[in-house]
């Protein structure tokens, strides 16, 4: 790790000699021979590349070692941000069947510092663009699985290179809940981070509509359009929301164009496939279908493992691993879903001041959980009773009332009227042909015992834990 008798040309000196180990001597001399270090702060580590090609290609190939070794020399917090040349601008190649028009307008109009910002309130002054990113929303809490490797792998793709990859515009479909808001997000903040000077802008196309709505009141149609077509990253969320707007279909066909012809980067997210979208001209449909369209689908249960694991973490609370898989393999929406779950969860268990469990899980979040449906029956709580207390079913169903048999009846009482929906009566008669009145005392003097005894409610827990299963 470096330190003070330690400059960072040495420290950078022996990440190369530690890369040279694990890269062919081809490779070591094409892509890290040429990097020089710039700057070492503390935690931002500044090297210097030939062009940008290198900064996709190291990302792409190389990062799963060089991260490692970086961290190892400068320190585990380290970043890694790249300066290379800037290129001439070139003129764009226009396509066959884009209308220029507008941006021969804009390229005409040389006073951009008066075009009105749509992102601002009226009435207060002009500030830099926000992007308008949730910080929380990035690539390391989005969760990788088997739904959406192939998405996430091409949003990592265009941040690293925006505008200049095949994925390009990138359209995300799925549907609601399944992180298509956080991804997109996500890919803006990762550019915001390697390329802080391009502007990077995230918009709903429900806000995109009311600006657009109100440039036409205030006759600012050109400026609205002339400001999107500023921005180097654009995401628009919903863009199904377009359906049935002519006129803001082609304001938006107007910067859509730009953009891609200049070399800009363009997310869309959508609840359907470009396909399945009704109402939208047939030149913007076209457009959307240009780069990669990937679905992020329903994660499975080792996904969804995973992500409750990191939002329990997140929250900084305590939930047993039984909990946690009983949640995955019961929960069979959405991401949403699962965070709705776990914050019912906790609430109820601060405030009852109970542990929280498979069985108190169940109890409280029927209305955020769909759970697989599964009939518990009296006689699968009386075979769960028995077995788990190492009594016979013999034993359990005959007239004999020792202690131990009456109070295995008692739980089989309590569990079949929290779990099954029978009568008091229908329970007493299949438990040792008692009243209801008995099921009722039962009941009571089982819930006392939860209350006062710890090993007991651990008894309990189990035996619950295995009907439920």
């Amino acid at each position: 790790m470096l330190n003070n008798r330690t400059t960072y040309n040495e420290a950078w000196q022996s990440c190369l000699t530690k890369i040279k180990e694990q890269t062919s001597e081809a490779e070591f001399v094409k892509w890290f021979e040429p990097i020089e270090p710039l700057d070492f702060d503390g935690t931002v580590l500044r090297l210097r590349v030939p062009n940008e090609s290198y900064v996709y290609q190291i990302e792409k190939n190389y990062i799963p070692f060089l991260k490692p070794v970086i961290q190892q020399l400068f320190g585990n917090k380290t970043k890694v941000r790249y300066a290379f040349p800037k290129k001439e601008p070139q003129a764009p190649a226009i396509h066959e069947e884009a209308d220029i028009t507008t941006i021969t307008r804009f390229a005409e109009q040389t006073n951009t510092a008066n075009i009105v910002n749509p992102m601002t309130i009226p009435g207060i002054r002009r500030m830099p663009i926000d992007p308008q990113l949730n910080p929380n929303y990035t690539i390391d809490t989005f969760v990788e699985g088997a739904c959406n490797r192939l998405v996430r792998s091409s949003g990592l793709a265009a941040a690293l290179n925006p505008g200049k990859t095949p994925f390009n515009p990138l359209y995300i479909y799925g549907a609601s809940g399944l992180g298509k808001t956080h991804l997109a997000q996500a890919i803006g903040l990762e550019v915001k981070q390697r390329f802080p000077h391009l502007q990077v802008l995230y918009v709903s196309m429900n806000k995109f509509q009311a600006q657009y709505t109100r440039a036409v009141l205030n006759k600012e149609v050109n400026d609205f359009i002339h400001f999107y077509q500023m921005i180097d990253v654009l995401i628009v969320d919903d863009i199904q929301e377009l359906s049935g707007k002519p006129s803001t279909q082609n304001a938006f066909f107007n910067i859509f164009n730009h953009l891609q012809l200049a070399g800009k980067q363009l997310i869309m997210t959508s609840d359907k496939p470009p396909v399945e979208l009704k109402d939208i001209e047939q030149r913007l449909l076209t457009r959307f279908k240009w780069g990669l369209s990937g679905e992020l689908g329903i994660p499975d249960i080792e996904t969804k493992i995973k992500i409750i694991r990191l939002k329990v973490n997140k929250m900084g609370i305590d939930i047993p691993e039984d909990v946690i898989t009983f949640l995955a393999e019961n929960i069979t929406a959405n991401v949403r879903e699962i965070e709705g779950a776990l914050a019912s969860l906790v609430a109820n268990a601060q405030f009852l001041g109970k542990r929280i469990t498979p069985a108190l899980a169940k109890e409280i979040l029927k209305v955020y959980v769909q759970f697989t449906k599964k009939e518990i029956t009296i006689d699968h709580i009386k075979d769960v009773v028995c077995e788990c207390l190492g009594i016979t079913t013999e034993a359990f169903n005959s007239p004999r009332r020792t202690r131990e048999i009456a109070h295995a009846r008692q739980i089989a009482m309590y569990l079949s009227k929290k779990h099954t929906k029978s009568p008091l009566t229908t329970i007493g008669a299949a438990i040792g042909g008692k009243n209801h009145a008995t099921v009722l005392h039962s009941c009571k003097q089982i819930s006392n015992e939860l209350d006062t005894d710890k090993v007991f409610r651990a008894q309990m827990e189990e035996i619950e834990r295995k009907v439920l299963a």
